[in-house]
């Protein structure tokens, strides 16, 4: 997507200028049209500053925002408001001025004449595309209200899913932090120090200080090179992450790593079942649910085991037996999906699976604390008891040369 520049006329006469996100010329022609604008010109924004402003806009309206948006919206049309007044009255109590000018547009659109399915699919930046789906079955089915209510069920739980997720790399994270840093400060701030200390006394240092000492020298005079190396390492992963077969196998790795497996399993497990769950709400034929979630899978073993089981299914295989072929999917989930395929409740059922497998990631999110501790004690301890070895033997060694003098 790309960012343009336009001025149009609005049907009071007014000339407006702003920026539209668009695959190429003639969607933002389409779009400024859809919203009941009559373009003037259009122009692209060079290159970095449509990358720049991309980056910007993505982030001006948040997930929450789309949330609440669609929670109030549901709410007053269950209460019998009509769509237009609805939609000014959440537009006149939104405090982001972006989305607000864009639900402004989106009135604009309708009093034009448009469909909210065609008012909102012009503005593809902010809301995604399972919100235009549903947004379009509710309108066909006369249940919009409803439809609304579950996208922002459906956008609470990937919310959900992102907290735990950020909760559970909270701790490991502080903790690696914070021991690196001791580490730098004694190594850089105080081993010098004391090395010169030694020096200046002419003790002999044991092999343990002699290291500590060496280590010390390394880091000072050399730290750039380790910087370097951090910056290699990353260009590397960011270089090879572009070949599927890498991808593989560290997405592969990530599955078989201790406490890391509990945290990047259990999320791509929610995130299928999710996914799986309100592509079903949406009425959308099973191979091409399939292909959906396919595509917003970010663990490659998940995407290539969904993939091939839509082929699967394709070729007449049930979807509980396509998923049995894949150890990433457990016991349980395929017993569930089995049941829902016999019953004709697999939106249920899956629904069911995502609650429950963001029950277990907010459940380590509690433990993960718990379970790192003891290794992060561990690790600590060892460095400490390695840097008072190596002041206190040197120390010992001149205070038993002393006394025996």
């Amino acid at each position: 997507m790309k960012i343009f520049r336009y001025k149009a006329v609005d049907p009071e006469g007014k000339t407006i200028t702003g920026m539209l996100q668009a695959a190429d010329l003639e969607g933002v022609e389409q779009g400024l049209i859809s919203l009941g604008l009559q373009p003037l010109s259009i122009r692209p924004v060079g290159k970095g500053l449509s990358r720049f402003l991309s980056y910007l806009l993505s982030r001006k309206i948040k997930r929450k925002d789309i949330i609440e948006f669609s929670n109030n919206l549901s709410v007053m049309l269950r209460a019998g408001i009509p769509l237009l007044d609805a939609l000014q009255d959440i537009s006149e109590t939104t405090e982001n001025s972006y989305f607000r000018q864009n639900l402004n547009a989106i009135v604009r659109a309708i009093q034009m004449g448009s469909t909210l399915t065609d008012a909102v699919s012009a503005h593809r930046d902010i809301f995604p595309d399972i919100f235009i789906r549903l947004v379009s079955v509710g309108e066909e089915t006369g249940r919009l209200d409803q439809s609304l209510k579950d996208v922002a069920e459906h956008l609470q739980r990937l919310e959900t899913l992102s907290a735990a997720i950020k909760r559970a790399l909270i701790y490991p994270a502080f903790a690696i932090v914070s021991t690196f840093g001791a580490m730098v400060f004694w190594l850089v701030y105080v081993l010098p120090k004391l090395a010169a200390l030694f020096r200046d006394m002419q003790i002999p240092l044991p092999g343990i200080t002699r290291a500590m000492i060496w280590l010390s020298d390394v880091t000072t005079r050399w730290w750039y090179v380790g910087v370097l190396f951090v910056l290699f390492v990353f260009v590397c992963y960011k270089f090879l992450k572009r070949y599927r077969s890498f991808r593989l196998r560290a997405d592969g790795l990530k599955l078989r790593l201790p406490i890391v497996k509990l945290i990047v399993h259990n999320k791509a497990l929610g995130l299928f079942s999710e996914q799986m769950r309100i592509l079903l709400v949406a009425g959308l034929s099973i191979d091409r649910v399939f292909d959906l979630v396919a595509d917003v899978m970010d663990n490659e073993v998940m995407k290539q085991a969904v993939t091939t089981s839509r082929d699967d299914i394709l070729a007449g295989t049930s979807i509980a037996e396509a998923l049995r072929k894949h150890p990433v999917f457990p016991v349980m989930l395929i017993r569930m999906v089995h049941v829902g395929e016999k019953t004709g409740d697999l939106e249920n059922q899956f629904s069911f699976l995502s609650g429950h497998f963001l029950e277990i990631l907010d459940d380590i999110t509690q433990k993960i604390g718990k379970m790192l501790e003891p290794v992060v004690i561990g690790v600590i301890g060892l460095f400490f008891v390695f840097i008072i070895l190596g002041l206190l033997l040197p120390v010992y060694d001149l205070v038993s040369k002393i006394g025996a003098g």
